[in-house]
């Protein structure tokens, strides 16, 4: 059996986490915001880049649909208990300030599946990632002409 070492069991507000190797295990907390935990997560942790993916149920979410004629997001909120099939993501940072890029693919109770750009959620029941920092920072940067945030490289 491994020991664990306590010095890697960190805990914020709306979340615990394990760092395991260069790997997290969080798990944020019932009745908590996705978006406003996992940020507080990365800024506790000083991640600037990285990717996520996770599972859970949530009770309410907010999707995006970026509409490329408007350059301008749809946002559409959904408040039933849902099934979190799949989280995905990206870490980066806009003017200097970390940034969560999350899809997300919802399961309803009739077997339905809604998907999307995921603006927020509330948890209700579990919300459990995988976070895989990178050591670099990765800036993103709005592209005018096509409306979204890009990766500069070059910054």
């Amino acid at each position: 059996m491994t020991q664990v070492n306590a010095q890697s069991f960190i805990k914020g507000n709306g979340w615990t986490a394990r760092k395991v190797g260069t790997t997290y295990i969080v798990s944020l907390n019932d009745k908590t915001s996705i978006l406003e935990d996992l940020t507080d997560f990365v800024k506790s942790e000083k991640i600037t880049a990285g990717s996520i993916v996770g599972i859970g149920a949530i009770n309410e979410a907010t999707l995006r649909f970026f509409d490329p004629t408007t350059k301008n997001y749809v946002d559409k909120k959904f408040s039933e208990q849902m099934e979190v099939s799949n989280i995905t993501g990206n870490i980066s940072e806009v003017l200097d300030k970390p940034m969560l890029h999350l899809h997300v693919t919802l399961g309803r109770s009739d077997y339905s599946a809604l998907a999307g750009h995921l603006l927020d959620g509330k948890i209700r029941g579990a919300g459990e990632l995988y976070v895989y920092p990178v050591d670099s920072k990765i800036i993103k940067v709005k592209n005018e002409n096509v409306g979204l945030n890009f990766y500069d490289f070059e910054k």
